[in-house]
C-alpha cells in the first residue's frame, strides 16, 4: 500500500541524504494504516519535490519522550534536544496522549 505525507524541507533533505531514517509522527488513524513493507511518498511542502521510501519497521510508544529514549537517536536526523523543542510546535501533548506516537523506520527507494 502507498501512503502520502507532507514533510518540511529540512527533514526531507535529511532523509534524502541518508542522515534520517526514522520519521516521527502521532500514531493517529492515518498512521495506524501503515504496515511494514508499505511505501510512503513524502512531499516537500516548500519545493513540492517527492520522495518514495519503504517502511522497514514501526515503533509504537505512548510518548515522544519514550520514543526518544528507546530508539537510536542517530536515526532521527538531529539531536534529541532539537527534537524535543520542535515536536510540540507540531503536535500538542493532548494529541500525544490521545493517539500515542510512532517511529517509522524507512529506507529510500532505490537504495536497496
Amino acid at each position: 500500500m502507498k501512503h502520502y505525507m507532507k514533510l518540511m524541507d529540512d527533514p526531507f533533505k535529511r532523509i534524502l541524504s541518508g542522515d534520517k531514517s526514522i520519521e516521527i509522527r502521532l500514531y493517529d488513524e492515518k498512521r495506524r494504516k501503515i504496515k511494514e513493507g508499505d511505501i510512503i511518498e513524502f512531499r516537500n511542502i516548500d519545493t513540492a519535490e517527492t520522495l518514495n521510501v519503504k517502511v522497514i519497521k514501526l515503533y509504537v510508544f505512548d510518548s515522544f519522550n519514550e520514543l526518544f529514549n528507546k530508539l537510536d537517536s542517530s536515526k532521527f536526523g538531529c539531536d534529541i534536544e532539537t527534537l524535543n523543542s520542535l515536536i510540540y510546535k507540531i503536535y500538542t501533548k493532548e494529541e500525544e496522549k490521545e493517539y500515542g506516537v510512532v517511529g517509522i523506520e524507512i529506507k529510500v527507494m532505490g537504495d536497496e
